[in-house]
């Protein structure tokens, strides 16, 4: 009884140390998407290069993927963790760097850094999988991701500190991204995930590739999740400029941003619940809905309120979706298998979050704002589709299973 009780403490403690790391992952990243475009217009010779530096985060977080998923299924979490967040700690130093000397590809260096950072940290909520049991799994992995709630206010606040404490704007606030990234190192240290078996241990290599991702449950599972991520992605991204279009002050664009940003991470303290209580595809599909209420709210106008309802409605459909994939997506590999499920599922996921976040100013301004958001609706539907396929056969399956 007691060494039980010792294993569930020592449970929810790593729990606790990854929604912490998650949280300081989180701010580095909202302190990129805060000032990277500012800091990259400071320096790009082209107004059109402002955002490179954000495009930078992107591309290093879809091209490190699937390194850092194969290296950690060889030599453990800890080690991968601890690694990313001095990648952070580098790249934060190296945009501080390229601000100061005024270069946009020592800048851009910096934060594809950074996105290798993130590469890493997109793991955390898999560990958290790792660590708990079974009952406690869904809990555990919404849990991590509530660590975002801090980032939410943390990041802007970092970013705004940062802005004037040197006379070169923004290179305090990439040297606070460096702060905050080695203190993430630090912490990662005291990280306990049980290390990956050993082939003389008698665990094989698992099913080939092409078996694992094939399975129709993981197929609808990163759907869902690149639904989740691409749409929140693309709307995020065109939302200030859409905003400043409509003639709304900057401050009021960071405003819709950060109550957005809650709106994808606050839920999380109650959505691993709602996923014990009424089923992964339930939830999954609840956040199909509450994005079609995002359409539906955009088309009420241009205003604050107009803005604001649709950012928040996207927040938290993102966080259904997301962490409803992730999920159902661990039900799918044994642990043999873990690094090459894991690691397809997040390359896709940020391929297509690379994709939106490139496209969406080009999108924007050839459809508008509403007409942007409308075009979305297909692609829910098929979301919709792909979920409810899935419960019908699941529960087909159930049904035609003989009793034991």
């Amino acid at each position: 009884m007691r060494r039980k009780l010792m294993q569930f403490q020592q449970m929810h403690r790593q729990v606790l140390l990854l929604a912490t790391a998650q949280a300081m992952f989180q701010t580095v990243s909202v302190l990129v998407m805060t000032v990277g475009g500012l800091a990259g217009g400071l320096v790009a010779a082209s107004p059109s290069l402002a955002t490179a530096p954000i495009a930078a985060m992107f591309l290093g977080t879809a091209t490190a993927t699937v390194p850092a998923s194969m290296w950690m299924a060889r030599t453990g979490r800890r080690p991968g963790f601890v690694l990313g967040a001095l990648l952070g700690t580098t790249g934060g130093l190296t945009a501080a760097l390229g601000v100061w000397l005024g270069s946009l590809a020592v800048l851009s260096l910096g934060t594809f850094l950074v996105g290798t950072y993130q590469a890493f940290a997109q793991f955390y909520r898999f560990a958290a999988g790792e660590v708990a049991d079974e009952t406690f799994r869904p809990r555990a992995i919404s849990l991590v991701l509530g660590g975002g709630v801090v980032a939410a206010l943390a990041g802007p606040v970092l970013a705004h500190l940062g802005q004037s404490l040197f006379s070169t704007q923004y290179v305090g606030s990439f040297l606070l991204l460096s702060v905050v990234s080695v203190i993430a190192a630090s912490l990662l240290l005291g990280l306990r995930v049980s290390p990956p078996p050993r082939a003389e241990e008698g665990v094989g290599a698992g099913r080939p590739w092409g078996a694992i991702v094939s399975q129709p449950t993981y197929l609808v599972a990163l759907f869902g999740a690149a639904t989740g991520y691409g749409i929140m992605i693309l709307a995020m991204t065109a939302t200030p400029i859409a905003m400043v279009h409509h003639h709304h002050e900057l401050g009021a664009a960071s405003t819709v941003i950060q109550l957005h940003v809650l709106g994808m991470f606050l839920p999380s303290f109650f959505t691993g619940s709602l996923i014990a209580r009424f089923g992964v595809l339930r939830v999954m599909l609840a956040g199909v809905a509450l994005f079609a209420g995002h359409v539906l709210m955009t088309l009420t106008g241009t205003g604050f309120s107009s803005f604001a309802g649709a950012l928040v409605m996207l927040g938290v459909g993102w966080n259904f979706l997301y962490i409803g994939g992730t999920t159902l997506l661990t039900t799918t590999y044994n642990v043999a298998e873990k690094g090459r499920a894991q690691a397809t599922n997040d390359l896709i996921i940020f391929a297509v979050g690379l994709a939106c976040s490139l496209s969406a100013a080009a999108l924007l301004q050839v459809f508008g704002w509403q007409m942007l958001n409308t075009l979305l609706l297909p692609w829910l539907g098929l979301a919709a589709l792909a979920l409810l396929w899935l419960a019908y056969t699941q529960r087909a399956r159930v049904m035609t299973a003989p009793a034991e």
